[in-house]
């Protein structure tokens, strides 16, 4: 699926992660399609059949060591490149892709992204003019606005009545492409009951950072905006 400019739906593509092959299987695609090669030609490279290379990119699999070793050579890479190895380390340390361009997202595309929840980075300035920028458990509130699940005395909870930015990102490492969506507007705290009820019913689950957070913030956004860094299929 596509838009006008024959950019690929961001929201297709969020959906379709879930069902795609294995880390392994992208990351040897990725490599392929770096190297300009085929499936073909990286099959008759490697000692494979071309249904194999096809079948490792696109289903979950678990080929053997002397295989894995062998794409890895015909693709300059290592075993553990492809393993996955790095993933302990930050984002962005790959090259960037020859043919990926910048994409502005619409308020609707970046909602799509954000979903109902999961975890993003709130930003404010703190009581000494310092700017200070934390990840955070969020959940979408049924009328769209972000809403945070915290304790008295943390950064969140002094953000209430106050205009804070909120961030959400994907970044995919293998295929260099990612999303991301910036929300602006006031935080406040939710004092009533019945709201606070609503919320804790409205989330899936609890905050990662555990401990006991009865106090919501909700940002009521003033400005959505995303980006999106796309590569031709």
């Amino acid at each position: 699926m596509s838009d006008a400019r024959g950019v690929a739906d961001p929201r297709a593509k969020a959906e379709g992660d879930a069902s795609a092959g294995s880390d392994l299987g992208r990351r040897v695609a990725a490599l392929r399609s770096d190297h300009g090669l085929t499936v073909d030609e990286l099959a008759e490279r490697v000692g494979s059949s071309p249904e194999y290379i096809h079948y490792v990119e696109n289903h979950p699999a678990a080929p053997g060591i002397g295989f894995v070793t062998r794409v890895a050579d015909a693709l300059g890479s290592s075993p553990a490149e492809l393993a996955g190895a790095d993933l302990d380390q930050p984002p962005g340390r790959a090259p960037a892709a020859r043919d990926a361009d910048l994409v502005r997202l619409s308020e609707h595309d970046c909602r799509d992204l954000v979903g109902s929840h999961g975890i993003g980075r709130i930003g404010r300035t703190d009581r000494d003019g310092l700017p200070v920028v934390v990840p955070v458990n969020y959940v979408v509130t049924p009328d769209g606005h972000p809403a945070f699940r915290t304790a008295a005395g943390t950064v969140v909870a002094g953000a209430a009545g106050e205009t804070v930015a909120f961030e959400v990102d994907r970044i995919d490492e293998v295929t260099r492409t990612g999303w991301s969506v910036l929300f602006v507007g006031e935080a406040r705290e939710v004092y009533g009951p019945a709201e606070q009820q609503r919320l804790d019913a409205h989330s899936p689950n609890s905050p990662w950072a555990g401990g006991p957070r009865e106090q919501w913030v909700v940002l009521t956004p003033k400005r959505v905006t995303g980006r999106l860094i796309h590569r031709p299929a």
